[in-house]
Parts: C-alpha cells; structure tokens; sequence
C-alpha cells in the first residue's frame, strides 16, 4: 500500500469514528466550555464511548452532540455529575451509547478508568 492510499485508508477510518470534522471539532469545543467536573466527566464518558462500534460517522456525531447537550443543560441547572450517571458509570454509557451503535467490548480497565473519573469529578464539585 503506497504511502498516499495509507492516506486515504486513515482518513476513511477517522471520517468513519469521529465523522465530519467541523462537528467534531465543535463538539469538542462546547466540551471545554464545561466546568471542570462536568467536562472531566464527559472526558470519562468519552473514552469509554470510544470502544463502541459506532453505526456509521453521523451516529457517532449526533451522539457526542447529545452528551454535550446533556452536560451543558445539567451544569445550568447545577445538577451533580452522579445525579446524571448514577451510582454505576457503566450501566449509563451503555445504555446511551445503545442508542447510537451496535456495541462492543469494553475492557476491564477502561471500566476501571470511567468509575474513578467520575468519583474524582463528583469530589471535585463545579469549578
């Protein structure tokens, strides 16, 4: 494979996980426009999310988008990051992240990584 189709092999595969770049790089701004513990949160959740097979780049997009708009409505109403996830990370990634894709193995670790960064943004209250 020459070095120009390695090109285009990547840019399909990152088209296809983060999808259209101007949306992503929105929904990554409206992320640090989050107070702190909200978007250490969201940062949590999307590290997760990532080990889901999205359907195709659009899903994956409309479902950033949405946690965005999550977060950003419950840090106007000032509700508790735990009050959003509950008392298991896990159960609610997984079942947000079944509306937008087919699934996929998420490795013990990376469960691990998501319940501590919630406890620490729920410790770490709004900044």
């Amino acid at each position: 494979m020459s070095d120009a189709e390695k090109g285009s092999f990547i840019s399909k595969v990152t088209s296809k996980m983060i999808g259209d770049k101007k949306r992503w790089r929105a929904y990554k701004a409206r992320k640090r426009q989050l107070p702190g513990n909200y978007a250490a949160a969201v940062e949590a959740i999307e590290r997760y999310l990532m080990y889901f097979v999205p359907a195709d780049g659009v899903s994956v997009e409309s479902e950033f988008e949405d946690l965005a708009d999550l977060f950003e409505q419950a840090a106007l109403d000032g509700t508790p990051v735990r009050e959003i996830v509950g008392e298991n990370p896990e159960e609610f990634v997984e079942t947000f992240a079944r509306n937008y894709s087919r699934g996929g193995y998420v490795p013990p670790r990376v469960r691990k990584q998501l319940t501590d960064a919630i406890a620490r943004a729920e410790e770490e209250g709004p900044r």
